[in-house]
């Protein structure tokens, strides 16, 4: 808390350092209501206060400015300057940005933490030759299972139509006998009203905010991994602030990451209490299915490691050891 108290106070005195006011656009992909949506403009309001004003950051939510799937590249190509993106839907791109949807590797809040701070410094060298700057990362809450249907076993999936948003997803769809749809969040009431989608793997977060019990009737408990949203700044754009004003945006920053862990905390208890008051059948899934949820992670988990080379197993074994 002290150090939290005394980054504020460092942005409270680098206010209206930046010697030219500017405009910035920040596409996010869910809703307004969302936490990372509402911590988003928590950090935009703070870099407005600590620039005294001479750097604007207008929050865009919802896909309404860019869909999900646009955002990191209208961030590299300086379409906008700023962004929130969920980095392993880019796995096609880098084995790296998928690291975090490895299921069953990092299942908790603190296991989540430790993985991003091995994975950082890698991560980091990636984005940089993409011409992006990471500024911090939230993760969401564990994620489970919906369905329209009681599930008890991998048997009770085959022929579903599952929303992927990755290729982690996808390959758990295929792992499972069920069919792959991509769909973006901002897609996800419509997919699932429509018939499009019966079933998916979320947090709880995703499911509250999309009203999925208008649709689907359960929601299984596995902890399958906590896949985390990035905030990136076009590195064009990052480097052409004078340093006061990028002193001021890591501060808020750590701030945010700080704030958006506590947020994500803070809602999976709150949003699992609310799929159940709204009908939903809400509880752990039953132990046959973990268990070959797990056999079905450890296949791909060898898939990830022998995709991403010596670079990504150097990074699991520092997770591993952080976690001893």
């Amino acid at each position: 808390m002290r150090k939290m108290l005394g980054m504020a106070a460092a942005i409270a005195l680098t206010a209206g350092a930046a010697t030219a006011a500017e405009k910035w656009d920040m596409p996010m992909a869910y809703s307004d209501s969302n936490f990372h949506t509402q911590n988003g403009k928590v950090f935009a309001n703070c870099v407005r206060t600590g620039t005294g004003g001479e750097l604007d950051i207008t929050v865009h939510g919802g896909g309404s400015l860019f869909k999900g799937g646009e955002i990191k590249r209208a961030v590299q190509t300086g379409q906008v300057q700023i962004g929130e993106r969920l980095l392993s839907a880019h796995q096609n791109e880098e084995p790296l940005f998928g690291i975090d949807s490895i299921p069953f590797l990092a299942s908790s809040f603190d296991a989540s933490e430790k993985l991003f701070a091995a994975t950082r410094p890698a991560l980091e060298g990636v984005l940089e030759e993409q011409n992006l700057h990471l500024l911090y990362s939230v993760p969401w809450p564990p994620q489970g299972l919906y369905f329209k249907k009681e599930v008890n076993e991998v048997a009770d999936m085959e022929g579903i139509k599952f929303r992927s948003y990755n290729s982690a997803t996808a390959k758990l769809a295929e792992l499972t006998g069920m069919v792959p749809v991509q769909i973006e969040a901002a897609e996800i009431s419509q997919a699932f009203a429509t018939g499009v989608a019966e079933s998916m793997i979320s947090s709880g977060a995703t499911g509250y905010d999309r009203k999925v019990w208008e649709s689907l009737t359960h929601f299984y408990e596995v902890d399958g991994w906590l896949p985390r949203n990035a905030v990136m700044v076009n590195k064009d754009a990052w480097d052409d602030l004078d340093d006061a004003t990028r002193n001021v945006m890591s501060g808020c920053a750590e701030l945010a990451a700080y704030s958006g862990l506590w947020r994500s905390i803070q809602y999976t208890d709150f949003t699992m209490k609310g799929l159940a008051d709204n009908g939903m059948t809400v509880g752990k899934a039953s132990d046959a299915l973990v268990a070959e949820l797990q056999t079905i992670g450890e296949t791909m988990t060898a898939d990830w490691l022998n995709s991403a080379g010596e670079d990504g197993a150097a990074v699991v074994e520092a997770y591993k050891a952080s976690m001893e």
